[in-house]
């Protein structure tokens, strides 16, 4: 059985955890895939790096609007992926050679790991280990739903035409045809690649919209924006899976009585199925039973405020976790957040010399406000706080400013005829309750937004002091400030 005084179990945002303040102790990190995690190997990194690529291909396709004669003729696969992953693929080597060889008093352990007690663990080798103190970074993972025909084992194989977000932009060529099971921002962003890029690309959704979740205005909005521009089935669902003679797959649908009058089309057959129905934490694996942890309905992680890991609804003694592993926002700038309170709390827990010595006064609170979120998909869309339903279930007195892009000059200049951004606010005390942009660079412009709020901004004073430049994009974010009904 191997000790250490500090194990760290995922190498996503739990890797900048050890830095030189833990170089007197023996440490471990825990590693059975890929260095970085999702973010930089399967998610956030290498899809907008597609995305880019995907938005370059739609301006050669839409230039009429502008008076250009463009057209787009092709995509190189092969040169867009090792585009991405030889610079994405490089980053994780070069991270697991600094952890596995520069670094004396690092051990990475490259088995999965699963706990036998409170502060013990065995690999998959059966090798065992213990810590004084753990911190819990394991992520989450893409679901494979039950479907008849469908082997969750066979699913993101090597030439296994069924895939999950973990293999499909890997792939060796450009799929001819594409399948994708799923209506929230995965499905989006995919379906937006491949149907940029000149893949007959088809989404299958179970409801009447796309990114349900999001403020009912914008899902709405960018359903109708979408559906014009892609195949979008509604109210149906897969209901059997096989694979033909050439390799290809079958996907047989059934109504889900969701949507009224919903046509169920016959069986599609295509070169690739992409299923994008939603992640999971990868909290299973771990067997939290065996440590006491307690887990969330929803399979995460329980944690404090100080991110410390709940067993019996009190702190585990040196335990700790961060990321989608526990965290109720799967967002890579939230587990970069929780790991550094992580990291300020461990070093406050070592100081105090005993594992969960440290006086809760002394502990960082991690914190939750003002969330923001994107999703890379056309047209684009950021969000942060509350939607406008969630702000009038509050109770709050709400007020609404709404603006087009069509009303702003550099819409004009983008000839774009959909886009919006939308603030909710408190009448009473003036503060922005939620924030919604549809449209180009939603992602960027946002920022202001998500700074009143993190800082308790009066959306008056945001609106009238400071200059916004003209005729920049950003003005639709003042016009919709300057929408608000304070009367």
């Amino acid at each position: 059985m191997t000790h250490f005084d500090v194990l760290v179990i995922g190498t996503g945002s739990g890797n900048s955890i050890l830095d030189d303040r833990f170089a007197d102790l023996r440490v471990a990190i825990a590693e059975p895939s890929l260095f970085g995690g999702t973010c930089l190997n399967a998610g956030c990194i290498p899809t907008k790096m597609y995305v880019h690529v995907a938005d370059v291909a739609r301006q050669a396709t839409d230039s009429r609007d502008l008076g250009l004669q463009t057209d787009f003729a092709s995509a190189d696969w092969p040169a867009i992926r090792d585009r991405v992953f030889a610079r994405i693929d490089e980053i994780e080597s070069a991270g697991r050679r600094y952890r596995s060889e520069e670094l004396d008093n690092t051990t990475v352990l490259t088995e999965h790991l699963r706990f036998t007690g409170t502060h013990s663990l065995m690999g998959d080798g059966g090798s065992e280990v213990t810590a004084d103190r753990i911190v819990i970074a394991a992520g989450a993972h893409p679901v494979v739903p039950a479907i008849p025909g469908l082997d969750p084992a066979l699913v993101d194989e090597p030439g296994h035409p069924i895939h999950t977000s973990r293999s499909i932009m890997r792939v060796d060529d450009r799929p001819d045809s594409v399948l994708v099971l799923g209506s929230g921002y995965i499905a989006a962003e995919f379906a937006h690649i491949f149907t940029s890029i000149g893949t007959d690309t088809t989404v299958a959704v179970r409801g009447d919209s796309m990114l349900a979740h999001q403020d009912a205005e914008v899902s709405a909005a960018y359903t109708a924006a979408f559906a014009a521009e892609n195949d979008v089935r509604f109210g149906i669902e897969a209901s059997e899976v096989s694979l033909t003679d050439d390799g290809r797959v079958r996907v047989t649908f059934a109504s889900t009585g969701r949507v009224p009058g919903a046509e169920v089309p016959e069986p599609i057959v295509v070169e690739r199925l992409l299923l994008a129905v939603g992640r999971e934490p990868n909290s299973a694996g771990l067997d939290p039973v065996a440590a006491g942890l307690d887990v969330h309905a929803d399979g995460r992680l329980s944690v404090d405020a100080h991110q410390r890991v709940l067993s019996g609804g009190d702190p585990l003694p040196g335990v700790f976790a961060l990321g989608d592993v526990c965290s109720p926002y799967q967002l890579k700038h939230v587990a970069n957040h929780e790991a550094d309170v992580v990291q300020r709390n461990l070093l406050v827990d070592l100081a105090s010399g005993t594992p969960g010595g440290a006086q809760e006064a002394d502990l960082t609170a991690t914190r939750h406000h003002a969330v923001p979120a994107a999703v890379f998909t056309r047209p684009q869309i950021a969000t942060v706080g509350m939607t406008e339903e969630e702000a009038r279930a509050s109770g709050a007195a709400v007020t609404v400013g709404r603006r087009d892009y069509a009303g702003v000059a550099y819409g004009w200049a983008l000839e774009d005829r959909t886009g919006f951004a939308k603030v909710i606010a408190d009448k009473d005390t003036r503060r922005i309750l939620g924030a919604h942009i549809m449209g180009p660079e939603a992602s960027m412009i946002i920022q202001p937004l998500i700074q009143a709020m993190a800082f308790g901004q009066r959306a008056d004073e945001v609106a009238h002091g400071q200059y916004w430049i003209h005729p920049a994009l950003p003005e639709v974010v003042e016009n919709a400030l300057l929408d608000l009904d304070f009367a």
